[in-house]
């Protein structure tokens, strides 16, 4: 166990602990210096099977009673993160596909907090809702779906060009009980690598950070647009994160 606290240094302890109890509440099945699995009766039914490869190569896994028994895990056989995903394809059990986690080291949350923003940024309300509709009939479905920000989120911060709303970032509470936020930002095409999306996921981070939350930031493995922009921004790669596919039974 403490070689897992040494392997994440660079993050604050709210979030290495949030993962921590994500992955090693429960009983520990198997262990080793490049592999954990864990049996948590209490993981949500969409979360039943979980995966985390940490930035220093360690993974680890939990799965619920059920999906363990369906799987095959018995307590006696020596496991490794390739005997445990074989398992999974036997079982005809599939992952969603995983997401890059990204963080504020400690010391980059510091520099974003003495930043000062320049250009028309603000926070949106429920007074926005005419300019984010308009704002959302100039984007793709693909690119909505792909985002996932929405004014009713816990905050929305925007980005105005000559009055225009032509990026917008929403957050929302990742997990109950957790001090994590969520977000997602979304440009419009025309007016993308005008630094637009960094100055908004800065403002909405630090709002977050001024209430007491730690900023997440997902994004899919070959979304190379979305991990230019969390480097630009200066966010830490955390690791790699999935979970069961809602097409699994």
């Amino acid at each position: 166990m403490k070689s897992q606290e040494r392997s994440m240094p660079l993050f604050s302890q709210m979030i290495t602990d949030f993962w921590r109890a994500q992955f090693l509440n429960g009983d520990v099945l198997y262990s080793d210096e490049a592999f954990t699995v864990a049996i948590n009766p209490d993981l949500k039914e969409d979360s039943r099977v979980m995966v985390l490869e940490t930035n220093d190569g360690r993974v680890m896994a939990v799965l619920t009673p059920a999906m363990a028994d369906k799987v095959g895990l018995n307590q006696r056989e020596d496991l490794s993160e390739e005997i445990f995903r074989q398992k999974l394809n036997e079982a005809g059990v599939a992952l969603h596909g995983a997401d890059y986690l990204y963080y504020f080291s400690e010391s980059d949350k510091n520099v974003l907090l003495q930043e000062n923003l320049e250009g028309d940024l603000r926070r949106l309300t429920k007074q926005d809702d005419a300019v984010f509709s308009e704002f959302e009939s100039f984007a793709s479905e693909q690119d909505l779906d792909d985002a996932s920000v929405e004014l009713d989120h816990w905050a929305v911060f925007g980005s105005f060009e000559q009055n225009r709303l032509v990026c917008a970032a929403s957050m929302y509470p990742w997990e109950d009980n957790s001090q994590i936020a969520d977000l997602g930002v979304l440009t419009l095409t025309p007016f993308r690598g005008k630094g637009h999306a960094r100055k908004v996921v800065l403002s909405i981070c630090k709002y977050a950070y001024d209430q007491g939350f730690e900023p997440q930031y997902r994004c899919q493995l070959d979304n190379h647009a979305s991990t230019s922009l969390a480097k630009a921004v200066g966010l830490t790669l955390f690791g790699k994160w999935d979970v069961i596919s809602p097409d699994s039974k």
